[in-house]
């Protein structure tokens, strides 16, 4: 049985019931559609509903109108990608002008034309999934699969300010596959990508809680960022992942500690504080793996920082 594939979704905002109807109706066979009667009740929806992947907006509401909803929508960093098209009475060039300004993709003049509203939604929500194809990629490690170092420096901040602005224990541990040098000299370049390769399936098919991220850091080393976890939760998980590489018996005839891939790994937790900087909690968990590293490998070394 073959998944239907999910349809984009649109967010429909205006004050005009007629207007929502039509078109509703009229997008609802290609598109998942949310509405909103008001910009507050838009900001509200997506704030908590996720976010979409364009958004119809009218300029003339009665509580905030569409200029400042796309105002404020294109300072939040994470609503600032989503197309906006303005679609108003509002038809002199000027206002155009000044919708474009602020960020908006188009500008649609009631009353609209459906076959010219619909090609225009189809154009702006296909560019809008290149946009994420190609910036997904951007983000991906080409070699493992996994995200890159790029994705990781991007989560990190965005979950240190979470956890600092909630006052939630954030938690990063550092991987190193133990003597990976002497083991693309004794094995080869190209065993040692499909080396890397193993270890990374297993970090993603073992760290599948929602938020976790298992990242390449760079040539052997990984990270995993776990938001919402103390110095506990993030010594299990370490231990569990270096008891599950050990026991996927990957020979390596020159490890000089034992006679499989195995890794070392070093943690660090904390409870962000206001004059805290992200690479504090980064820091310690290198100084943790280098410990690890220097007690003789294939073992977990952690800390607390508060």
């Amino acid at each position: 049985m073959t998944c239907e594939p999910i349809k984009p979704l649109i967010l429909i905002v205006d004050d005009t019931p007629t207007n929502i109807q039509i078109l509703a109706e009229n997008l609802i066979k290609d598109y998942r559609i949310k509405v909103a009667a008001s910009g507050e009740a838009a900001l509200q929806i997506l704030a908590q509903q996720g976010l979409p992947d364009l958004i119809l907006l009218d300029v003339m509401m009665p509580d905030i109108d569409g200029y400042e909803v796309c105002r404020r929508l294109k300072n939040n960093p994470q609503t600032s990608s989503i197309p906006i098209i303005f679609v108003t009475a509002l038809n002199e060039v000027a206002n155009e002008e000044f919708g474009l300004n602020l960020g908006a993709m188009d500008y649609i003049a009631k009353p609209f034309y459906l076959p010219v509203v619909k090609a225009r939604i189809r154009n702006h929500v296909r560019l809008k999934q290149m946009t994420d194809m190609l910036e997904s990629m951007a983000w991906i490690d080409g070699l493992t699969g996994i995200p890159n170092r790029r994705r990781f420096d991007q989560m990190l901040e965005v979950e240190w300010k979470r956890a600092q602005r909630n006052l939630l224990p954030l938690a990063v541990i550092m991987v190193d596959i133990d003597h990976f040098k002497a083991y693309n000299d004794c094995h080869g370049h190209g065993e040692g990508d499909v080396c890397l390769k193993q270890v990374a399936a297993m970090f993603a098919a073992t760290v599948n809680r929602p938020g976790d991220l298992v990242a390449r850091y760079g040539g052997e080393e990984f990270v995993i960022l776990m938001p919402e976890t103390d110095t506990e939760g993030a010594q299990q998980l370490a231990d569990h992942l270096r008891h599950r590489i050990e026991s996927m018996r990957i020979p390596h005839t020159d490890s000089g500690s034992s006679s499989w891939v195995t890794i070392s790994l070093g943690y660090a937790a904390l409870i962000p504080q206001p004059d805290q900087v992200s690479s504090v909690l980064l820091d310690e968990a290198d100084n943790m793996l280098y410990q690890a590293k220097n007690l003789g490998r294939n073992r977990v070394v952690g800390y607390c920082l508060g």
